[in-house]
């Protein structure tokens, strides 16, 4: 582990960070020269958090331009950052379809049940939702394994951790961020028998003061090695940098903030896949079905390796990386127990879909429910 620091300001630090995310949601009208023709399609996106914050909505956003670059001539796109999971949620919808848009990327978990009142009404429009299992005339989803990568991650904390005790702060204890977390788990599980992985929930998507706050929870608590599942990596990833502790990332690669301390980490890719479903809309071929796809897909990837990971390690992720690509390797499969002995995949049988969006445990290592100080 690299050299430790504990004189980070913990105050001043997350109300720079705290101060930069609390502006207003804009809503961008990027429209190129595709604008002169009346036959492009207008698609739109809706963000929960900030596109800057090197994370979830970051990915989002990377994804929007990815599309943009691929069919320039066929699209404009919008997207609107910050807007909550409730009834503005609802009328930045229906703002985006009176300025023209007919696909919409709604990109939070809150957002599906204002996505189904507007989608009633403008039956016109094409809708898609992420990480929910649902269904209707113009009403599809769209999904990611991550915790893929994330398993591989783990494994790199097994083979680095000091002390055994690993970190995790998580948003909400939703079905794809337990299953992140287990995934995380038992991959360092794989390597280090001695592993436990330490919980701290901060019950929404981003609150940089929380962050930073339980970043030295778990440092005080002995973790060397801290992951997270929070759409903002700006704060966890700095703090922990501050802190000399090694740190996992998700969503995106999120090396250049934490440069010594970066082991590597879960980013999404979502561009490939918003040009399929945008095509599919052109062509008049979409159906209300559900995307999904992990590694094997090209719809996540793991991030780069950080300077501290010896190569015999990187070895051994990447030919882990290349069997679950391959499909030799489930990460998900029986007999699997909980934290309290209940078995939850019997022996012999693998991880579906609907399994995976039903997730609502934690796997043994995992102690959860620490208290952040402050």
């Amino acid at each position: 582990m690299f050299e430790k620091s504990r004189s980070i300001s913990f105050v001043a630090f997350a109300s720079i960070v705290l101060a930069a995310c609390m502006a207003t949601f804009i809503l961008w009208l990027p429209f190129s020269s595709a604008g002169a023709n009346q036959n492009v399609l207008k698609v739109g996106f809706l963000a929960v958090g900030p596109i800057s914050d090197w994370g979830w909505n970051y990915s989002t956003n990377q994804g929007r331009l990815y599309l943009e670059k691929k069919l320039s001539d066929r699209v404009q796109t919008m997207i609107a950052e910050k807007i909550p999971e409730s009834a503005e949620a609802e009328r930045v919808l229906e703002r985006m379809i009176s300025q023209g848009c007919r696909l919409i990327f709604t990109a939070s978990y809150g957002y599906l049940e204002p996505v189904i009142r507007v989608a009633s009404r403008h039956p016109e429009v094409t809708f898609m939702q992420v990480n929910r299992e649902y269904s209707s005339k113009n009403i599809g989803t769209y999904f990611t394994r991550l915790y893929q990568p994330m398993y591989l991650a783990g494994i790199v904390a097994g083979y680095m951790t000091k002390s055994n005790k690993l970190g995790f702060i998580a948003a909400h204890p939703i079905n794809q961020i337990l299953a992140a977390i287990n995934a995380f788990t038992l991959g360092a599980k794989s390597v280090n028998s001695k592993i436990e992985t330490r919980v701290i929930w901060i019950n929404t998507w981003s609150d940089p003061p929380m962050e930073a706050d339980a970043v030295k929870t778990l440092v005080d608590n002995g973790c060397d090695v801290i992951a997270h599942a929070q759409d903002n990596q700006n704060t966890v990833l700095r703090t922990c940098e501050k802190f000399g502790v090694y740190s996992c990332g998700y969503y995106t690669d999120g090396h250049s903030l934490a440069p010594k301390g970066w082991l590597t980490g879960a980013c999404q890719d979502w561009g490939p896949l918003f040009v399929k479903i945008t095509e599919s809309v052109i062509n008049h071929t979409w159906k209300p079905v559900s995307y999904k796809q992990g590694l094997e897909g090209g719809h996540c990837k793991l991030a780069d390796f950080g300077q501290a990971v010896p190569e015999n390690v990187r070895d051994k992720v990447l030919a882990t990386e290349n069997a679950i690509k391959n499909g030799n390797f489930v990460i998900f499969k029986g007999p699997l127990k909980d934290r309290d002995g209940k078995l939850k995949l019997p022996a012999g049988q693998k991880a579906d879909q609907h399994w995976l969006n039903n997730i609502n445990f934690l796997v043994s290592g995992v102690q959860g429910g620490l208290s952040i100080t402050k």
